[in-house]
């Protein structure tokens, strides 16, 4: 029996990809690997429904866990509320619990100044990122009283350190950073362990970043101390498992921040 068995998790942004070398090539899939081999149930949601797909077929079949994939995008114009109730109750309709939240997901025109930045740029980063981070803990809180589980948010070295050409990224994780620790202390008394990682993981979507965009890549993405970028779902994946464990709830509230394997705390 792994670590988590038993117990269900939403991961957003989970989609499967996959990197030039064939290895795990987003953060999200990556998590939902590393929880799959610890027997957790998983809830998916994305954009891109055949990669939803593709992640669901995968996991099932590799590590004989349940997966429930819903397509959802938290946007501006769209009844976001509706969006993310509609997974918590599939969720729960489903596997009768939520034990753990991970708000992974985030969009964003990369690259982009901000002089040069539309509120249509802008309002894409704060929507996917913040405010689905925001839609997802209100709604899930409840379930998550009960189980007395985890938060895992994401934040970025791009809004601790103002990367060029991220402004609207550098914004929506910032938001969320705030978010998280004013959670950890509202949530604290049920028991709710609330934590936020800023990965510097090597994926597909940064991949392309160094192709779209070679002088704010050179300008932003720096190789850390430790001599490689994080491994999806190896360093930032297992990470995620470790925040879970009832065992390490003492970490409540506090930033871990992932550079090539190293985990630090500020």
């Amino acid at each position: 029996m792994g670590h988590l068995t038993g117990k269900t998790a939403i991961i957003t942004g989970a989609g499967r990809a996959v990197l030039s070398d064939g290895r795990c090539g987003s953060i999200g899939y990556g998590i939902a690997t590393a929880y799959a081999k610890e027997g957790c149930n998983l809830v998916i949601t994305g954009r891109n429904v055949q990669k939803l797909e593709d992640a669901k077929e995968e996991l099932e079949r590799l590590y004989g866990i349940e997966v429930l994939a819903v397509q959802a995008d938290v946007s501006a114009g769209a009844d976001n509320t509706a969006v993310v109730e509609n997974v918590v109750k599939q969720t729960i309709d489903k596997f009768g619990r939520i034990d753990v939240l991970i708000n992974n997901a985030q969009a964003s025109a990369s690259g982009v100044t901000l002089a040069d930045h539309t509120v249509e740029q802008f309002d894409l980063a704060m929507y996917s990122g913040l405010y689905a981070t925001f839609h997802y803990m209100q709604a899930c809180y409840p379930y998550l009283a009960k189980t007395q589980g985890s938060v895992i948010n994401f934040a970025s070295g791009a809004g601790l350190f103002g990367n060029f050409g991220q402004c609207a990224y550098a914004a929506a994780k910032e938001g969320i950073r705030g978010l998280t620790r004013v959670a950890a202390t509202e949530w604290g008394k049920d028991g709710i362990n609330v934590n936020v990682v800023c990965p510097l993981a090597w994926t597909a979507q940064l991949e392309g970043f160094e192709k779209a965009y070679p002088e704010a890549f050179k300008a932003n993405v720096h190789m850390p101390p430790m001599g490689h970028y994080g491994d999806a779902e190896q360093e930032i994946g297992r990470v995620c498992v470790q925040l879970a464990n009832p065992d390490f709830k003492y970490m409540t509230g506090e930033t871990l921040t992932l550079e090539g394997g190293m985990g630090q705390r500020p």
